[in-house]
């Protein structure tokens, strides 16, 4: 199983993992927690939209666009809070 991904050089561990291939485009589906201390720092990545992918237990990489993206929390500056997040990356041509 699946881990870890890789978004712009930012490593992020996931515990749901889900890859096929949709109109000759990959896609992953992942599924991961954020503490209070990341929150920010991944959701300035994620507002970026467009990212290098690297899945290197499945030796894949691509550039991909945020398809759909959700998190169980909209506000995790409260100390000690833990959200999940679910992010869906579509692979991007060109």
């Amino acid at each position: 199983m699946v881990k870890e991904i890789i978004l712009n050089k930012t490593s992020i561990n996931v515990y749901k993992y889900e890859e096929k291939t949709e109109n000759g485009l990959q896609k992953i589906s992942v599924q991961f927690k954020v503490t209070s201390e990341e929150y920010h720092d991944i959701t300035t990545l994620l507002y970026k939209g467009t990212f290098d992918v690297k899945v290197p237990e499945r030796d894949l990489s691509f550039r991909a666009k945020i398809y759909q993206y959700s998190t169980s929390f909209t506000n995790l500056y409260i100390k000690g809070q833990v959200g999940d997040f679910m992010l869906v990356l579509l692979e991007v041509k060109g």
